[in-house]
């Protein structure tokens, strides 16, 4: 997943001077959390926001997360994060991200998540509107939420 082909969204951060460590290089665990505003971006743009899930009483939990680093990040650096849902079916889906600088790729990764009934924390199918409002941001031109 070296490049953004594919990639139909992004999102972009400044690295702030709080996620840097005393060299000024961002710390590995801002990537997750930038995979995370990436997300929630994603989902505000294509499925009307995470709070449209939870008020159908679907809540997504987070099974697993990879970040492959392939060059640091530094204070003050304008970042784009790529994402798009690369796996889609039954309760599952997985989100697929690229972190670039300058259109060159710093870091990629994807996180897996499952959706749960709110109430009993069961998994639940995703919802057939859900699924066709992601199936549908997929196919379209690039966009941004920046």
């Amino acid at each position: 997943m070296p490049g953004v082909d594919g990639f139909h969204f992004h999102t972009d951060v400044t690295v702030r001077f709080a996620e840097t460590d005393a060299q000024g290089v961002v710390h590995n665990s801002n990537y997750l959390v930038w995979f995370e505003v990436a997300r929630v971006a994603y989902l505000e743009k294509f499925t009307g926001g995470y709070n449209a899930l939870r008020n159908q009483g679907i809540e997504s939990f987070v099974l697993e997360s990879h970040v492959r680093y392939l060059k640091p990040a530094h204070f003050d650096d304008r970042i784009r994060v790529h994402a798009r849902i690369g796996e889609l079916r039954g309760a599952r889906f997985r989100f697929d991200y690229v972190v670039a600088r300058n259109g060159d790729p710093i870091a990629d990764g994807w996180t897996s998540h499952a959706c749960v009934d709110a109430k009993t924390l069961r998994p639940t199918r995703i919802p057939a509107d859900l699924a066709a409002m992601i199936e549908a941001a997929e196919a379209t031109e690039a966009s941004s939420s920046s």
